[in-house]
């Protein structure tokens, strides 16, 4: 199994894998260039998106500057705004759902490491220290409202409809239909079905 496939199924891999590397390298380049055009050129801007990310929908909008580990691991719906200076460290599966509002400032993890101080860091054999890493997909629905400032952490579903408050640290998974807010995020309310 390579280190990506490592990465991407949950196990502890290797950062600092020669393909990983690259990929994310290739991302950054990618980034760099997408957060330095100028705002107006809608065309440019949505052709560079399409080459960071996995996937996207149309008539996606990402707002500059975006943040992102690796950019391929992400996929976004249809009609979802993505607004400026949100940070996607999508070392795991990042999947946005269609007509999706994500706030200002907002970041997603998907990365954990042993709570133990003595399991974070491994030493392989030939004696170099690297920190342990394993991945936890993140998935959020449709019709979601994300509240500017707020933090994702790794292995959280947030359900189609639902609203996170600003500034919330949503510390697990969300159901469809609730507004939810606070650090830990908690479910204050929830919405009726529509029909």
């Amino acid at each position: 199994m390579t280190e990506k496939e490592k990465m991407l199924c949950g196990a502890f891999y290797d950062t600092r894998d020669a393909e990983l590397r690259r990929l994310s390298n290739n991302a950054k380049d990618l980034m760099r260039v997408y957060n330095s055009l100028p705002a107006e050129n809608i065309d440019l801007r949505n052709q560079m998106i399409r080459l960071l990310f996995g996937s996207c929908g149309e008539n996606v909008r990402v707002n500059q500057p975006i943040w992102v580990d690796y950019g391929c691991n992400i996929s976004l719906g249809a009609n979802t705004l993505i607004n400026m200076n949100c940070t996607l460290l999508d070392t795991g599966k990042i999947t946005i759902g269609d007509n999706t509002l994500i706030g200002p400032d907002v970041k997603i993890y998907t990365a954990i490491h042993p709570i133990a101080a003595t399991e974070r860091i491994c030493t392989d054999e030939s004696g170099k220290q690297a920190i342990r890493t394993q991945t936890v997909p993140v998935t959020i629905g449709n019709h979601v409202w994300i509240g500017g400032g707020a933090i994702i952490l790794p292995g959280v579903t947030i359900g189609d409809n639902a609203v996170i408050g600003a500034g919330s640290v949503v510390t697990k998974s969300i159901p469809t239909n609730a507004i939810a807010c606070g650090n830990p995020c908690e479910v204050k309310k929830m919405l009726k079905q529509n029909g």
